[in-house]
């Protein structure tokens, strides 16, 4: 079930700064978020965000949901359509850099969306070198990662950002956990 536009409260960086004691959830991957964000804001990876929804307060406290560029952090509102205190930062992070808000700045990584990119152009890339120099199967490989991309577009999903995610680059060490 997909949240429509309009009952998907979308607010803009300056009027989520203006909100008095809110709570920004980040949903981004535990890299995207250590290369900075909002300051104290929560990281609440979408992959496992249902898993900590419960701790999102139902009343009262108003709760911004954060991503890169709002894709993400609408999937996240989507399971908590049933909440009013809810709030997608329209433009996501992008967005609040643009308005020159404060951000936390961490060690630079590839956001997901980028490393996506990284990995289907590089399959894409390895398949037509197999089919030309190895065995003219290779081109398959191109072909299966451009239907995956025309399917990730048709269905606003993406199989191979879900499986980046769980990289161990993406992830939160032990002794990160700690901090």
């Amino acid at each position: 079930m997909q949240t429509s536009q309009a009952t998907m409260r979308t607010i803009t960086s300056n009027q989520a700064k203006k909100l008095k004691d809110a709570l920004f959830i980040d949903v981004r991957t535990p890299s995207e978020y250590r290369s900075e964000h909002i300051p104290s804001s929560i990281n609440m990876p979408l992959d496992s965000f249902g898993e900590g929804k419960d701790a999102i307060p139902k009343k009262g406290k108003q709760v911004v949901l954060v991503c890169r560029s709002g894709m993400r952090s609408g999937k996240a509102c989507e399971q908590l359509s049933d909440q009013k205190n809810v709030h997608v930062l329209d433009g996501g992070i992008l967005s609040w850099k643009a308005s020159s808000l404060p951000l936390v700045i961490g060690k630079s990584v590839w956001d997901l969306e980028r490393q996506v990119r990284f990995a289907a152009g590089s399959l894409v890339f390895a398949g037509g070198v197999i089919g030309y120099f190895v065995h003219p199967l290779g081109y398959l490989l191109s072909t299966l990662v451009g239907l995956g991309l025309v399917f990730a577009a048709a269905t606003n999903t993406c199989a191979m950002g879900m499986l980046i995610s769980k990289m161990p680059w993406n992830r939160l060490s032990s002794c990160q956990k700690k901090d």
